[in-house]
């Protein structure tokens, strides 16, 4: 895959509500203007049109072009915009007849957890996927597990696909909105937090246990992200009592990882699991699940509980907020682990790759 002609980044992410691909989108785009070598012609980012979700830009200029939008807008719009350039797509979908391109695979959750997607969705992924695959596409991913999943699943030899890191340091750098925890009456008290939505893998439902335990002992369950039942479906179990703040500003989760006595993360299944890296790089103690992507990522600054049994990840927990010396140890070796995995870093490996197609 050579080209001389520079690179495309399809924008689709910009005018798409925030979660976490289309966070890893717009910090890796920054993060590649930061580091772009000097002198060398500035790719394009190119979007549907429609609102922008980010005031604060992306580093590069966004070209809003094309008459249509979501997914026609990716298929049938984009190439003719992108021309011969190659075609850099963050977040999972691309083109289907695109010859030089790279495409970022967060995961396998659609193979893997499919009881979390429509029927529609999940139909759609699969088959795009799955031509991709037949195509000159070049994949990417952001851990040796998602690598290992993604081959799998799709049938292809883990060497076709590259692993880059995310980064955490980016919800450290915006200013903590410390009224949040006014609102909420969390001001110098302890409380344990949670980030995640109800679908299934996300497996809010198994901190129950945990939710009644610290209550008995006056600390708040606090639980920030989309919790609407009616968005998840009637099987969605609501955690009581636990405090519900909804979706929060990036400043207002930077205080609540701040101030939190403890995060605990229950998923299932992650491709990366950067709600756990966002605490380290705040200084949180995490308790996550002991499964193959957290804990490549959080390594020894986590403690770990079976995702699968309540009264694990309460004693989790507890043992966090209870044995001495433990808490500020996790705080201490996750600084240090969150050190290892920034934004700038993550860009940097996916400009190497990019250089060696010959597009910077």
């Amino acid at each position: 895959m050579t080209t001389s002609s520079g690179l495309v980044i399809n924008g689709r992410f910009t005018v798409q509500s925030l979660s976490g691909v289309q966070r890893f989108a717009g910090e890796i785009t920054r993060a590649l203007a930061r580091i772009w070598p000097e002198g060398a012609p500035s790719p394009r980012l190119l979007a549907p049109p429609g609102r922008l979700t980010e005031s604060d830009g992306f580093g590069f200029a966004v070209e809003q072009a094309g008459r249509l939008k979501g997914q026609l807008w990716e298929q049938i719009d984009l190439p003719r915009l992108a021309g011969k350039r190659v075609l850099l797509n963050l977040g999972n979908t691309a083109p289907l007849f695109v010859r030089r391109q790279f495409v970022v695979l967060h995961d396998a959750a659609v193979f893997a957890q499919p009881q979390g997607y429509s029927w529609k969705f999940r139909l759609w992924y699969k088959i795009l996927q799955m031509v991709l695959c037949r195509t000159g596409a070049r994949f990417v991913t952001v851990s040796r597990f998602s690598q290992r999943e993604i081959a799998r699943h799709l049938g292809i030899s883990a060497d076709r696909i590259s692993v880059i890191p995310e980064g955490g340091e980016h919800i450290r750098q915006t200013p903590a909105d410390t009224s949040i925890l006014d609102q909420h009456h969390l001001t110098g008290q302890r409380f344990v937090l949670a980030v995640g939505n109800l679908a299934p893998h996300k497996n809010l439902r198994a901190l129950s246990t945990l939710a009644r335990a610290l209550d008995e002992r006056g600390i708040p369950l606090v639980i920030s992200g989309g919790a609407n039942p009616s968005v998840f479906g009637a099987a969605a179990v609501l955690p009581h009592p636990a405090l519900y703040v909804g979706r929060v500003t990036d400043g207002q989760l930077h205080a609540l990882y701040q101030a939190a006595s403890c995060f605990v993360f229950p998923s299932l299944y992650e491709g990366f699991g950067l709600p756990a890296l966002e605490a380290m790089a705040c200084g949180c103690p995490v308790v996550a699940s002991s499964i193959p992507a957290l804990q490549e990522v959080c390594g020894d600054a986590a403690c770990y509980a079976d995702p699968a049994d309540e009264n694990d990840i309460m004693a989790g927990v507890q043992r966090v907020l209870d044995e001495p010396g433990l808490s500020a140890q996790l705080r201490e070796q996750g600084f240090a682990r969150a050190a290892l995995y920034t934004w700038d870093r993550a860009a940097r490996a996916l400009l190497a790759l990019t250089e060696g197609a010959g597009v910077a």
